[in-house]
């Protein structure tokens, strides 16, 4: 990813040109539209009740950068009741497919220079930054594409499960994932924790940051959720060394197991406003 002063910060290797959606997740492999899915059942509880609790609701024009399959645009519609949501996605097919009253949807590359849909009373991004070497660049664009008292709200992954957890067939296939998905396509969760100084850095006010990690139950949405990462991340986890296949079926059948006691990775959130007179309550 981008240069990281702090030390010891990891970075991709310098044969990285992938993108998030083509070799590992390609949009069109049979499933994919289920396996992001699972993560909405996941987290999107979660996200609506945080936007909602940051004002999101009548009157508001929002942004869903990133979007997937557009189920927490949907949810910002038809449950918080805002006026409307541009959806933008590089491959907006799943988003096509489900077309609601309110629902905007942009084929578009965010981290384009002329990617400049408009001003918003919220802007979101989840689990987008993380895998884009331009994160620095697009938190401060996204600060912009703020109206005056609106508010940016992010979401990423953040690493509970490798520094220090005892070495497992869950620890060893995630602690792989993350080598794996960083030489490929340049995923880096290294810095997500420093979301709060960044959004102040972008010059946003009333920053603040939580944190939620899932339970991993066997038959879960996280479960399988990555049972399905780690099926279709094989490939770059066994390029790593730090695993073979037998070792990422031995992850997948853990996870399943009634002896499964580890940490999913956990989701950080934060966000901020952007100063000036606006019609946002929170």
């Amino acid at each position: 990813m981008c240069a990281d002063p702090r030390p010891g910060a990891r970075h991709p290797g310098p044969g990285v040109t992938g993108h998030y959606g083509q070799e590992v997740f390609p949009p069109e492999r049979t499933g994919e539209d289920d396996r992001i899915d699972l993560g909405a059942l996941t987290y999107d509880s979660v996200t609506l009740d945080r936007l909602r609790h940051l004002g999101a609701g009548p009157g508001w024009r929002c942004l869903d950068a990133g979007a997937g399959t557009g189920t927490v645009a949907r949810r910002m519609l038809t449950e918080a009741g805002v006026d409307s949501v541009l959806a933008v996605d590089r491959d907006p097919r799943f988003l096509a497919a489900h077309p609601v009253p309110g629902l905007e949807v942009m084929a578009a590359d965010i981290t384009a220079p002329e990617f400049d849909p408009g001003r918003f009373h919220l802007v979101h991004a989840r689990f987008v930054l993380m895998h884009l070497p331009a994160w620095r660049r697009l938190i401060g664009k996204f600060a912009q594409l703020l109206a005056p008292g609106g508010v940016l709200v992010l979401s990423d992954a953040i690493d509970l499960t490798t520094a220090t957890a005892p070495p497992t067939p869950y620890s060893r296939a995630m602690a792989a994932m993350w080598r794996g998905l960083r030489d490929t396509i340049g995923t880096d969760v290294s810095w997500v924790a420093g979301y709060p100084r960044l959004l102040r850095t972008a010059g946003l006010t009333s920053v603040a940051a939580e944190m939620h990690v899932p339970p991993l139950l066997p038959g879960s949405p996280i479960s399988r959720f990555w049972a399905e990462t780690w099926n279709r991340a094989r490939e770059a986890m066994v390029a790593t060394g730090q695993v073979d296949d037998a070792g990422v079926d031995a992850a997948i059948g853990y996870l399943d197991s009634p002896d499964c006691a580890a940490l999913s990775a956990g989701m950080i959130t934060a966000w901020g406003t952007r100063p000036g007179p606006g019609t946002t309550t929170r």
